[in-house]
């Protein structure tokens, strides 16, 4: 440009034989221009490539990994549940071990050899309707026992049934899609409050989901949102309380109509008054149904048909609410212990605080 620009203003040619006219210095920059921009788009693309091939192999890496919980080969599809439940001498290990099905060895006696146990020689009974609530300090194998129930994990010695179905022998979709679960914190879509409720039962009609939201109690906060059940949520239920999150979880459950369902901490992070609307919602929800209850707060367990009292990975007292105040072993000295650090009056400004 600069050599072709000084030679137009010359009027004489500074290399050749003939000048260089104005007309020829911008068909010059044209070409230039339509040959880079070629070249700048491959480099672009490639690029791209490149980027997408590094996503390409971590999706790849992640479909290439054989879950730990798989099907057996002649496993059979899940009848409807009635919900009796059994754990027969469970014993379980998150380290690898070796998953037979052979029978605990019902003396609690861990080998030098054994990986350490979760879950020592568990046994219990559920019947179909009745509320088994899991109470003990943190690390006694609470979470664990919920996470046999659906099979997130294959128990090291013993077997769980459901009304006589190892749950080994029956396909994890056509057992989990039978089997509630809230947690203490349900996660909630950047979709709509009707949406996010659909997610227990997507061929859920709008009346049907209405409907769960009642249910769970959840209806009457729903309604007061700017535009009822079509309020789009931020991420994660962004812009509702805990305690709206978790009706909203709620009512997911009621929607899926699960014959089995577990409840884990639900309550535990949510305020006294909330605590109430939420338990009101959980004796609709637990009407007829079996359920497994993970408490933190033993004042939402009162009514439960079993309470089972965990420790190091064992059942070290079974029976109810009453049953266990009156034996008072470790389940009453757990509720005496919460029950004076509620009632604690709170220390006035001055007392040393």
């Amino acid at each position: 440009m600069v050599v072709g620009g000084l030679d137009v203003l010359r009027n004489q040619p500074l290399f050749g034989t003939s000048a260089v006219t104005l007309g020829l210095v911008f068909a010059f920059l044209a070409y230039v221009q339509r040959f880079n921009q070629p070249i700048q788009q491959i480099a672009v693309m490639w690029t791209n490539i490149q980027s997408a091939i590094a996503g390409g192999e971590r999706i790849f890496g992640l479909l290439d990994v054989v879950p730990d919980i798989t099907d057996s080969p002649d496993a059979i599809e899940m009848p409807p549940i009635q919900g009796r439940v059994v754990f027969d001498h469970v014993s379980f290990s998150y380290d690898k071990g070796t998953g037979d099905r052979g029978q605990g060895t019902g003396n609690g006696v861990i080998t030098s050899q054994s990986p350490p146990q979760v879950l020592n020689d568990v046994s219990l009974t559920a019947e179909p309707g009745q509320m088994i609530a899991i109470v003990g300090p943190t690390g006694a194998g609470k979470t664990t026992i919920i996470n046999l129930l659906p099979r997130f994990y294959d128990v090291s010695a013993g077997r769980v049934t459901i009304d006589g179905h190892d749950v080994r022998d029956v396909t994890a979709a056509s057992l989990r899609a039978q089997i509630g679960l809230v947690l203490q914190d349900s996660f909630l879509f950047s979709d709509t409050v009707m949406n996010n409720i659909r997610y227990g039962g997507l061929d859920a009609t709008d009346d049907e989901v209405i409907a769960a939201a009642k249910l769970a109690s959840a209806d009457t906060f729903i309604e007061r949102l700017p535009q009822g059940y079509q309020t789009v949520l931020g991420e994660r239920g962004s812009g509702l309380s805990q305690g709206q999150r978790q009706l909203i979880s709620i009512a997911r459950a009621a929607l899926a109509n699960p014959r089995i369902l577990i409840l884990d901490e639900a309550t535990s992070s949510v305020d006294t008054r909330t605590e109430r609307l939420i338990q009101r919602a959980f004796d609709q929800l637990l009407e007829g149904r079996t359920s497994f209850v993970i408490a933190h707060r033993l004042s939402t367990i009162q009514h439960a048909d079993q309470v089972l009292m965990l420790k190091a990975g064992q059942i070290v007292e079974r029976g109810t609410h009453q049953e266990l105040l009156a034996n008072r072993g470790p389940y009453y000295d757990l509720y005496m212990s919460q029950f004076r650090r509620e009632e604690e009056p709170v220390p006035a400004m001055g007392d040393g605080v």
